[in-house]
């Protein structure tokens, strides 16, 4: 069980933060506070219990990154491969994605990649299931207007 849900919680994690290392980390600090819970933890809501750590351990480190990082307007690298258009279809959204305000892109991430239920979503965010639905609707919203402005640019 818990090989299974490491394995979903960095895929989750992995999505959120775009990283590898930092997505290790976070479960690895996950699991170690599920640990020091153990006792007070209902193996009944053990996921969703997960689930929610994750989501606030993540938006704590990309706050606290925030604060600590400067972004430098470097030019992209030109691709030596030949080009691939549904590869730059995937990052534009991924990218629209992760301008989302924290719980709407989990809400995203939870729902569209990872297919958990309203309910479920809910219980892992604290949230009503008539919520995330409608924090779901205004981050496709948010995306279809990005998208449509990207293309009238083009």
């Amino acid at each position: 069980m818990i090989d299974e849900l490491s394995a979903q919680l960095y895929r989750y994690a992995f999505h959120f933060l775009r990283n590898q290392e930092d997505a290790k980390d976070i479960i690895q600090d996950v699991f170690e506070k599920m640990w020091l819970n153990r006792k007070t933890i209902d193996l009944e809501t053990v996921k969703p219990w997960l689930y929610r750590c994750t989501h606030n351990a993540m938006v704590n480190y990309t706050a606290r990154k925030s604060r600590t990082s400067y972004m430098s307007n470097q030019e992209l690298p030109t691709p030596s491969t030949p080009f691939d258009s549904s590869f730059e279809s995937m990052q534009v959204v991924e990218r629209m994605v992760n301008i989302l305000p924290p719980t709407q892109k989990s809400i995203i991430l939870l729902r569209d990649i990872e297919g958990y239920s309203y309910k479920d979503i809910g219980l892992i965010l604290n949230l009503s299931a008539s919520q995330v639905k409608v924090y779901l609707f205004r981050a496709r919203v948010k995306i279809k207007k990005q998208l449509i402005g990207l293309s009238k640019t083009v």
